[in-house]
């Protein structure tokens, strides 16, 4: 996945061509530094995809995370059945004796 904001590719800073002119430039000095380019876009592109994956992976985690209870929920939700059960046995053994 490439940014819109990027213009080139490596692709494109291979088989870019210059014109020579009377005074030009070594082609061979011209070629070394445009492989040194294309090493760092690739690279580049492979980091940025790196990050996206793991940026995708990571918000993936994220959205399994907020889907499950929290475990002060759980322990609420646990809290408040235990204490219903233990007022139904206390009414039950004690019967009437604890409200007179």
């Amino acid at each position: 996945m490439h940014s819109d904001k990027i213009k080139l590719t490596a692709k494109d800073i291979l088989e870019k061509e210059f014109k020579s002119g009377m005074r030009g430039y070594k082609p061979e000095d011209v070629d070394k530094f445009l492989d040194l380019v294309i090493k760092d876009y690739e690279m580049f592109y492979q980091e940025i995809e790196d990050l996206q994956q793991e940026n995708m992976k990571l918000k993936k985690q994220l959205d399994d995370a907020s889907r499950r209870p929290t475990a002060s929920q759980t322990a609420g939700t646990t809290n408040f059945d235990i204490l219903k059960r233990l007022s139904n046995l206390e009414k039950h053994v004690f019967g009437s004796k604890l409200y007179d």
